[in-house]
């Protein structure tokens, strides 16, 4: 699209980015949650509480970056409709900005996107355009940008470099901030799932160029290609069918996911995930999104272990979302047999764990 530079347009730009800086300095920083998991002696675990976000999670931030972004760049004017490939939460997350601005939005999501989603979209009105499988998602976006001269936000690829890994506030400079007067102030380990790749990016570039020892761990659901690519560095992996873990897991390799900045990855079973934020539940008397159940399966996994060698630490993980958004799916026992299956061997496990300290087979 034609990039329009008359002083006008840059008034508008101006004001656009003090609009978006204005309600940032409204909102306070969210919250670090400690669980208490007595069998876990010497290693404390954290959940940084996304869910607080105005629009309710984690893609609040990458929502905010991708807008700052693209009118930096010139990409979005005062007439520009903005479309975004999504599962969901990032849509609701750019629906509230474009809101903020007084642009038109359009989510091209994949159909079975949660129904509560799509109404969060619509209350900051913005428009679902459905799609029958997650592989549509992008040429689709393109031919909407395209028909209607408007923007592709694109989060799959600039997600890793519209936000400003060396600090400014980013995810890993508040996890760091906040960790400051715990008991083990630099982490073990930070757990992250990947839905673009860009959070697990930050992290890992924040680790590295604050020099910590902080070791990050990236959580791959079922049905996606990251831990693959991972392993094998095959770029052209690709899945006919996508992650039944909303938010997290992509059918192809996306351009925002840094595999170099990873100590290791693990692949955690969607089974798992489900029975983790019903676990969970009964910790901390929240309901949580499916991927914060992905994320801290891998943490009480890292647990264990460092417990079993006789190591102290902590370990930092991400609550995403909030349950409430699932209540017809990953909280419903109907859905939850008939798209996930038995979580029961899993529950057993988190609750032997809780007890014991030690993870069983």
């Amino acid at each position: 699209m034609t990039v329009n530079t008359v002083p006008e347009q840059n008034a508008w730009i101006s004001k656009a980015i003090k609009a978006i800086e204005a309600d940032y300095q409204r909102s306070a920083d969210t919250h670090l949650i400690k669980l208490d998991i007595p069998s876990l002696e010497g290693i404390d675990l954290y959940l940084k509480d996304e869910s607080t976000h105005p629009t309710g999670s984690l893609k609040h931030r990458l929502a905010r970056s991708l807008f700052l972004y693209a009118l930096c760049n010139g990409w979005i004017n005062q007439d520009t409709t903005v479309i975004e490939s999504s599962s969901g939460s990032t849509a609701v997350s750019e629906a509230y900005f474009a809101r903020l601005l007084g642009l038109p939005f359009i989510a091209v999501v994949p159909r079975k996107t949660a129904r509560k989603k799509i109404e969060q979209i619509e209350f900051y009105g913005g428009k679902a355009h459905f799609v029958d499988s997650s592989a549509a998602i992008y040429d689709e976006s393109r031919r909407l940008a395209q028909e209607l001269n408007g923007h592709y936000m694109d989060q799959f690829t600039y997600a890793e470099r519209a936000t400003d890994w060396r600090g400014n506030n980013n995810i890993a400079n508040s996890i760091f901030n906040q960790m400051k007067f715990e008991r083990f102030p630099i982490p073990t380990w930070i757990v992250m799932s990947p839905g673009t790749g860009g959070t697990s990016a930050t992290i890992g570039r924040y680790i590295r160029y604050q020099m910590h020892p902080t070791q990050l761990c990236v959580v791959d659901p079922e049905n996606s290609v990251f831990y693959d690519y991972f392993m094998e560095r095959d770029a052209n992996i690709t899945l006919d069918s996508g992650s039944r873990i909303e938010g997290i897991g992509r059918p192809r390799v996306e351009p925002s996911f840094i595999p170099n900045v990873i100590s290791e990855m693990r692949k955690i079973p969607d089974a798992a995930s489900v029975a983790t934020i019903h676990w969970l539940e009964k910790i901390i008397g929240r309901k949580a999104g499916a991927s914060t159940g992905t994320n801290l399966y891998g943490v009480l996994q890292l647990a264990a272990e460092m417990k079993q060698r006789g190591e102290t630490g902590s370990i930092v993980t991400l609550l995403c979302d909030s349950g409430e958004r699932y209540l017809e799916t990953y909280y419903n026992d109907e859905w939850i047999t008939a798209n996930i299956g038995d979580t029961s061997a899993y529950l057993a496990q988190l609750q032997h764990l809780q007890q014991t300290g030690k993870w069983q087979a």
